[in-house]
């Protein structure tokens, strides 16, 4: 990136957690009545980034919460997150099942990588394969704000990517936890809507 310019045969739509389980209504969350605020405005506007980034001949990378199985399929759960989650259950994010996969409305991505804590960096194939592919630019959104999303953007910085939030393809659990993590990542990141991000591209 030169200045205000992408070159999209370097650039990638990274997207966290964006995933049936839990953004559907017949997911994981809502089952477990975890639902989160916004999610359907969330998806129109990555949607209208993707598309964007997609005709300009960009890359489109979806990292995805796993539970792995375990013995008898049983999934293998971080204590913390079976105190936070306790609705989880055998299947829930498993990789192959409809829960674990992309929700419809973003599909397909160009790579799928799996991730099993909250960076996607962490001990998963992600910098491999952004590398491999040339890949220095990100535009970055997914869920949540002040998890996923803030340890993934932060995770890119210290690796040297290029990094672009897109602040309104992101939600929490909370509206004020939302807004605390856009403000701390600008130190870091630059920020923009999924619409300017659109303009962006087109223009590259």
């Amino acid at each position: 990136m030169t200045g205000a310019t992408l070159d999209m045969r370097r650039t990638a739509l990274l997207t966290v957690d964006l995933q049936n389980d839990f953004l559907h209504a017949d997911g994981a969350y809502a089952r477990g009545k975890a639902v989160l605020p916004g999610a359907t405005g969330l998806v129109a506007n990555v949607r209208m980034a993707a598309e964007a980034v997609r005709a300009a001949g960009g890359w489109f990378v979806s990292t995805q919460f796993t539970l792995v199985p375990g013995r008898g399929g049983e999934p293998l759960i971080s204590p913390h997150l079976k105190q936070l989650r306790p609705f989880l259950r055998k299947g829930d994010f498993q990789p192959g099942e409809w829960g674990h996969s992309l929700i419809d409305d973003l599909a397909p991505a160009d790579f799928t990588v799996e991730k099993v804590a909250y960076s996607a960096f962490y001990m998963s194939r992600l910098e491999f394969v952004l590398r491999k592919v040339g890949i220095e630019t990100l535009l970055i959104a997914g869920i949540v704000t002040n998890g996923g999303v803030a340890s993934t953007l932060r995770d890119a910085h210290v690796r040297d990517f290029h990094t672009i939030l897109l602040t309104d393809g992101c939600a929490a659990f909370s509206q004020a936890a939302h807004d605390s993590s856009i403000a701390s990542l600008g130190t870091v990141s630059r920020a923009m809507t999924c619409s300017e991000a659109a303009s962006l591209v087109r223009a590259a």
